[in-house]
């Protein structure tokens, strides 16, 4: 059961920058994940899925860009059998934590999602063109063990680039540019101020790895930091 009250946490936005040399390394110069036939998918298995922005382009984690993404992710985080229940918006790339029921739906429902980002935020940059860099990268979660780590690695991931000095800041327990406001999966219990104003941008996990299996391992608290 959750303990340990952690106080009330403002919803609001902080502040990034990019980090030269940071992310993966490019072939010939671009940005790009290998096209190989993808493993299949079966609708037991969560999948951690990351998508990486074009080079040059605004950052995200701004409160112009972070509104639109949470636009995007509401309209967009449960369409036919796929669903986009965690995530976390660093300042170039998105990580995901999506169920769907098969391969086909988890490539409909990211292209869907893809599309719907990508229109939001050329509208608020005013301009036209691709906005991600590369096909999706995804690996399938199959034990309870693994969902847990990539929970603590997304949920998390902010707040260590932060106590490592890459230019992100994070000030409350919880990093408002990720899912974790509505994330119930945590040792400390706390409430977020003005969340009830805003969409929920995620849904609901059904699968048993994502629901109960993981926490079998412990929750999470709010000071866990990715390994």
């Amino acid at each position: 059961m959750p303990s340990e009250a952690t106080g009330v946490l403002p919803f609001r936005p902080q502040h990034g920058g990019r980090r030269a040399g940071a992310g993966r390394k490019p072939k010939h110069g671009q940005a790009g994940v290998a096209h190989v036939v993808r493993a299949p998918l079966a609708a037991r298995f969560p999948a951690h899925v990351t998508l990486k922005l074009q080079r040059g382009l605004p950052r995200l984690r701004n409160r112009g860009e972070y509104t639109a993404l949470r636009a995007a992710f509401a309209a967009g985080c449960e369409r036919n059998g796929f669903r986009l229940t965690h995530y976390a918006v660093l300042n170039d790339h998105l990580h995901l934590v999506v169920e769907a029921s098969d391969r086909t739906s988890l490539s409909r429902g990211l292209q869907g999602l893809m599309i719907r980002i990508a229109r939001v935020l050329n509208k608020l940059w005013r301009r036209r063109g691709r906005v991600f860099a590369d096909r999706y990268h995804d690996r399938i979660l199959k034990t309870p063990r693994e969902v847990r780590n990539v929970l603590r690695y997304v949920l998390g991931n902010g707040k260590k680039h932060a106590t490592e000095g890459r230019e992100i800041q994070v000030p409350a327990a919880i990093d408002t540019y990720t899912s974790a406001p509505w994330f119930t999966g945590f040792r400390e219990t706390f409430r977020v101020r003005g969340l009830e104003g805003i969409l929920r941008p995620v849904a609901d996990a059904r699968t048993w790895m994502l629901t109960i299996g993981w926490r079998r391992h412990g929750l999470l608290s709010v000071h866990e930091l990715p390994a």
